[in-house]
């Protein structure tokens, strides 16, 4: 058989259900091999939406997400969703093919060194340099990726090695996972001990808790101990938004530790915290908070973030430990006045006629939405609003590209969501600058016959640029772009298109849309007037 045969048969037994791809000259063979496979070729317009379709649907299976592209352009346009993938830790296998071998030494069409261009923002690549190691490469490729902390891999597939010919009898390899470490004992007493001795603790949950499916064990530590938690923007839905003990989220700026509580907490129990969701020097500005790191990964070295006690273990097994050694305690009194001033703040739209206010249009979408249904924020104001605001009752539920903060993931985010999770509505909010970003993927989900639901908010500019403008300098510049004509975008795409102009509105929309089962444009037009707001939001003091 060819090597590329034996590469699907490689990647079936990893349980690849799907890959997100374009192809090209030199990926023929292993095309022509996925298609007598039980593997489902996605085809995309844009291998940057195959990369974000990969990144979106590794974060929400934890098995990696795979996606093909060829040489040259082809790989070079996977980068952005390969980056987006490693810093927001989200499994995830890319392939991409390659001239013969005997080209690469020499100037060549269309080559440039795809392995090393990738090195920077991959757990670990790897051109196939011999057939015979196919079965090894791949399975190194999926272990890395699945490993925590999870992120992407990429394998470099010739022309020459993928017609190789190899003997029918070689097989993929047998995988195992292997087993998170249990929590030092010592440790442990010392952690709760710490915690005992606070005066104010809080949990700062970050992506981690969701990665490792450790929000029941979180959920059940709260409840237990009565300490609130704060999640990063990628943290949200590890608790309950409706608990007692959920404070508002964190990620935007070094005032949400005022809005969260973080400012006067005196213990940050920092639970599957990754950096990269939220600066520790914004939190922890004069080094004075006692930190207690729970990972499975050890802490990363920064001046902000020196752990008393470090305990490196499964989260689920850290978090059963330490509950057994705490006692029983009751939600403080502080937890409830920091839930109130996000719940004003939701509720302050103040709508103008014609605009729809941010909390208002979160209010419309919450409502439209089930508990165990997925949003997909793209980037922009309106991440920011959603971060801040959005209630997540289940983790997993919003998924919000913030390590890289990637422009353009939105669309293409809904088509991998709602292809791994068919039972669950998909809604993704985008502005209009990222929507029209990956605007041809509107075609793949038409063909798709996919129910995916897209809420712009329309400004007609790049509006986070033009308020942080506004705020250093007094006026904006070369943030405005025009728009096409909504109505007649979505008609050419066979898509239906309803415009909302107040939260109402966009509430019977969203369940128009719903109830029409195919894909749907919502456009809104939105008032970003109140983004200053989000600068203040928490600002007055809440030491009580």
């Amino acid at each position: 058989m060819q090597a590329a045969e034996l590469m699907v048969r490689c990647l079936e037994a990893e349980g690849v259900e799907r890959i997100f791809a374009i192809p090209g000259e030199e990926t023929l063979e292993i095309v022509d091999q996925l298609s007598r496979s039980t593997i489902e070729i996605v085809i995309v317009r844009h291998e940057q939406g195959a990369a974000f379709m990969a990144d979106v649907h590794g974060r929400l299976t934890g098995r990696a997400g795979t996606c093909l592209g060829t040489l040259g352009p082809g790989a070079t346009n996977l980068i952005t969703g390969i980056g987006d993938a490693y810093l927001d830790y989200a499994p995830m296998v890319a392939i991409t093919g390659q001239v013969k071998l005997d080209l690469v030494h020499k100037e060549s069409h269309q080559y440039v060194d795809v392995v090393d261009m990738l090195r920077p923002v991959t757990k670990w690549n790897a051109r196939i340099e011999r057939p015979e190691t196919v079965p090894e490469v791949v399975r190194k490729a999926f272990k890395l990726a699945q490993a925590e902390r999870p992120g992407p891999t990429h394998l470099e597939l010739s022309e020459t090695i993928a017609a190789a010919e190899l003997p029918a009898r070689m097989r993929p390899l047998g995988s195992s996972v292997p087993a998170a470490s249990l929590p030092d004992d010592a440790a442990v007493r010392e952690a709760a001990a710490i915690i005992r001795s606070a005066r104010r603790p809080i949990v700062l949950t970050g992506n981690g808790v969701i990665r490792t499916g450790a929000s029941p064990a979180l959920r059940a530590f709260c409840a237990h101990t009565g300490i609130p938690a704060s999640p990063t923007f990628m943290g949200k839905g590890a608790l309950d938004d409706r608990s007692r003990l959920s404070l508002p989220a964190v990620g935007l700026q070094a005032r949400d530790s005022i809005s969260a509580g973080l400012d006067e907490a005196d213990v940050v129990i920092c639970v599957g915290y990754d950096l990269v969701e939220f600066g520790p020097a914004a939190w922890n500005p004069d080094n004075a908070k006692r930190i207690i790191h729970v990972d499975a990964r050890p802490a990363e070295v920064d001046q902000h973030y020196i752990p008393e006690v470090e305990i490196v273990a499964g989260v689920t097994d850290t978090l059963e430990a330490l509950q057994a050694e705490l006692p029983a305690g009751d939600e403080p009194p502080y937890a409830t006045r920091l839930r109130v001033a996000v719940a004003t703040e939701l509720g302050a739209s103040a709508e103008r006629p014609g605009v729809v206010s941010p909390q208002a249009a979160i209010s419309a979408i919450r409502g439209a939405m089930r508990p165990q249904d997925i949003l997909i924020s793209d980037v922009g104001a309106h991440k920011l609003w959603l971060g801040r605001l959005f209630p997540a009752y289940e983790p997993n539920t919003i998924i919000i590209s913030n390590g890289f903060a990637t422009m353009g993931i939105g669309l293409p985010g809904a088509i991998a969501a709602t292809l791994a999770m068919p039972d669950r509505r998909v809604v993704t909010v985008s502005g209009d600058g990222g929507f029209m970003m990956n605007v041809q993927e509107m075609e793949t989900a038409t063909r798709l016959g996919l129910p995916v639901v897209v809420v712009v908010w329309v400004d007609g500019a790049y509006g986070v640029i033009g308020w942080k403008q506004e705020r250093r300098f007094g006026r904006t510049h070369a943030i405005h772009f025009g728009n096409p004509a909504w109505p007649d975008l979505a008609r050419a795409f066979g898509w239906t298109h309803r415009e909302a102009t107040d939260g109402a509105a966009l509430g019977a929309a969203l369940a128009s849309a719903f109830e029409d089962g195919g894909p749907a444009l919502i456009t809104v037009p939105i008032d970003y007037r109140h983004n200053a707001r989000l600068a203040n939001l928490g600002e007055p003091s809440l030491s009580a």
